[in-house]
């Protein structure tokens, strides 16, 4: 066999990261594990190339070798995928999507992200406002308090209300919940596998973000929620549905208000 997909290189380590890169991309189209002959088949690297490499790639939790002698990729390739998922999340998905949720409601709008029992501001729009709630990128709040972090919980998997609620109705508004004079109300949004990604979250000072916005917004946060899961692959059938109920609660809200 020759080693038909090695790339010529000005140096042996380029050529080394080179085919270390073709080993990981044998898995992409294979199953959980490929086998030393199945890896040389799909690479056409000879098995004492990829054993040399293989080494490398497992003491860096790249590859792991299973009791059997097969492979599969290793957690830190999941690691390295959740911060360019991260990466892309600011560049190309979210922040487009919470512009344009900001545009509609004037408020601000943030993404928070669970980071163990506290929750972090990720991504922020400021609201057009001149008085508005400030949170900066990064600044981190509780994670059992606010809107925000009770989605966060709730999808985490906490017990009892109001996450059970939140659970069923895939939104939760909060006046006054963290903080006596800010309001806001989120909602989950999901990637490949259901995996939760974090909550999306429109607030602002309680003396204009109140009941009524908040009720009008649920839809349109939802709906926005939905747009940014179904841009990371997951369906977002749950979150359409949960948007056409805020409608159509909205709607009865307003029937009444008139009567």
């Amino acid at each position: 066999m020759t080693e038909a997909r090695s790339r010529p290189a000005s140096n042996d380590g380029v050529a080394a990261l080179d085919r270390a890169i073709a080993i990981l991309d044998a898995f992409a189209s294979a199953g959980r594990s490929l086998s030393l002959a199945e890896i040389a088949v799909r690479t056409g690297f000879y098995k004492s190339t990829i054993l040399r490499l293989a080494n490398s790639l497992l003491r860096g939790q790249l590859l792991e070798r299973l009791d059997d002698g097969r492979y599969r990729l290793g957690p830190a390739t999941f690691r390295l995928g959740a911060l360019y998922q991260r990466s892309v999340v600011a560049a190309d998905i979210l922040l487009p999507i919470m512009r344009d949720l900001a545009d509609r409601s004037w408020e601000s709008v943030a993404f928070y992200v669970r980071s163990g029992d506290v929750r972090t501001c990720l991504y922020r729009v400021e609201s057009k406002h001149p008085i508005r709630y400030t949170i900066r990128e990064g600044d981190v709040l509780p994670l059992l308090s606010g809107s925000g972090g009770r989605v966060l919980a709730a999808f985490s998997g906490e017990q009892g209300e109001p996450y059970d609620t939140i659970r069923e109705t895939y939104h939760n508004l909060s006046i006054g919940d963290r903080d006596p004079e800010t309001a806001g109300v989120s909602a989950p949004v999901f990637g490949p596998g259901r995996m939760l990604l974090g909550a999306l979250t429109l607030s602002g000072p309680s003396t204009r973000v109140d009941a009524a916005f908040l009720w009008r917004m649920k839809q349109p946060l939802l709906e926005a929620a939905a747009r940014a899961t179904r841009a990371f692959g997951e369906d977002a059938s749950m979150l359409e549905q949960a948007a056409r109920q805020a409608g159509v609660e909205t709607e009865s809200m307003k029937r009444l208000n008139s009567a």
